[in-house]
């Protein structure tokens, strides 16, 4: 099979375009919906969970950011990539799961609210001795260490 040329490419994107779609498009929620109503919208429409949990702790800081006037931002999930359950172990797409928020992060600047689920960490840990340390600039202006 021969790649097509670009000219040909966007030709065939073009009369694509101008087909129907045979899907109807819907945001998983609604924006006005409390953040609890949000996080248990995406759980159980798109992951299939039966049953979303939330730690006293996670609760408390929802009701303070949406007391602070933070309710209206969207949701995004924190949780394992090996699963749409909160447990790595049930890979793929389980359904009737729980989905467990242990905590809540306000990302104001950001425009977005975290519900971290599950136990994981959001930022990997860096090595005791980062590649960067191995990389050096000679006088003629060679770089060493990148490969």
């Amino acid at each position: 099979m021969v790649a097509p040329v670009p000219e040909e490419l966007a030709k065939g994107v073009l009369a694509t375009m101008d087909e129907p779609s045979p899907y109807t498009f819907s945001f998983t929620y609604d924006d006005d919906l409390s953040l609890t109503a949000k996080v248990e919208a995406i759980a159980t429409r798109l992951y299939g969970a039966g049953l979303v949990t939330r730690d006293a702790k996670a609760r408390r800081r929802l009701l303070r950011i949406e007391r602070d006037g933070y309710g209206n931002l969207p949701v995004c999930v924190a949780k394992t990539q090996y699963s749409f359950s909160t447990d790595p172990t049930l890979l793929g797409a389980p359904s009737g799961h729980e989905l467990h928020v242990r905590e809540v992060r306000l990302s104001a600047g950001a425009g977005f609210v975290v519900m971290v689920c599950g136990d994981m960490m959001t930022m990997p840990g860096l090595p005791a001795d980062p590649s960067a340390s191995r990389i050096d600039l000679t006088d003629d202006g060679t770089i060493l260490g990148l490969s």
